[in-house]
């Protein structure tokens, strides 16, 4: 059975589902998007992925042509359309079509769809032994140029450095920002565990600060686990107890080797570990709650 894609307000055949290619988001990466994940058949957090999208589409001053309670009913009418309870969802709104050039002044309106599909984005191995990670030579665009807080669909930043991680063999890099701090990879936040204490880069280091990475920080409190944001520099890492990723897709995940050098034991520490089984308590639990527009 082929997917169906929610495109503009309607369900249509994955493979009808096009867009123009005078579109400013195929042109110019011009446009927003939240990646989701599905729990048991309840969007992961939808309100906070809401939230984020719009705050993202105001600062580029980009009008979406429907409200979040629409988009939260949309994302549900299409994983029923596709029989799906557990389901990676893709939200996009791009500027739409209009002329050649950047000036979004020419479009005639946004483009809206919905894809949820299946996304495994590491080999379960990686989860049991933890994960090798290098650091990019590519850093984080600066602050200044691009408010990282804007989930845009121009990744052309993470892409590069995505190509330095597969060039090395590794699934993932590390990215600094322009003064030497740790920042995050390529899709997904980074945490260290040093002395009992769980640390991250703060937003200001130039991070899109994830949905994950908020959960984590309050199932590391519930578990009487200080968490804080710091500014971390490598050789932080590098002589760190633990290390781990998070992210939408990745959820929690060891990292036990950064530019060929061993992290602690070399094997998923006990705080890593904890946070993982607290995390999946939480989504099974379904803790995350309904957001508006569920069935």
């Amino acid at each position: 059975m082929s997917l169906k894609v929610w495109m503009n307000g309607e369900l249509v055949a994955a493979e009808e589902a096009k867009i123009g290619v005078y579109d400013h988001g195929l042109l110019y990466g011009d446009g927003v998007f939240e990646g989701i994940r599905t729990y048991q058949g309840i969007a992961f957090r939808l309100q906070q992925h809401l939230e984020r999208l719009y705050r993202s589409a105001e600062a580029i001053r980009l009008v979406i042509p429907y409200t979040p309670q629409q988009l939260s009913g949309a994302i549900y009418e299409t994983m029923k359309a596709n029989g799906q309870s557990e389901a990676y969802i893709r939200l996009a709104v791009t500027r739409g079509v209009g002329d050649l050039g950047v000036d979004p002044i020419t479009t005639k309106g946004p483009t809206v769809f919905i894809i949820t599909d299946k996304m495994a984005l590491y080999p379960k191995e990686m989860y049991e032994k933890g994960m090798s990670i290098i650091t990019a030579k590519t850093i984080r665009t600066p602050s200044g140029s691009l408010n990282p807080k804007i989930k845009s669909m121009n990744y052309l930043n993470n892409i590069l450095a995505k190509i330095e991680a597969s060039d090395a063999g590794v699934a993932e890099a590390l990215m600094l920002n322009y003064e030497g701090y740790v920042a995050e990879c390529t899709g997904d936040n980074i945490f260290i565990v040093r002395e009992g204490k769980v640390l991250t880069s703060p937003v200001a280091s130039g991070i899109l600060e994830g949905i994950t990475r908020d959960c984590v920080l309050e199932l590391a409190g519930q578990n009487g686990i200080e968490a804080k944001e710091t500014n971390l520099l490598p050789d932080d890492l590098y002589g760190a107890d633990e290390c781990f990723l998070t992210g939408t897709a990745a959820e929690i995940i060891p990292v036990t080797k950064i530019d060929g050098r061993t992290i602690g034991t070399g094997e998923p520490g006990p705080i890593t570990k904890l946070l993982i089984e607290s995390f999946h308590k939480y989504v099974n639990s379904q803790g995350h709650s309904k957001p508006p527009g569920s069935p």
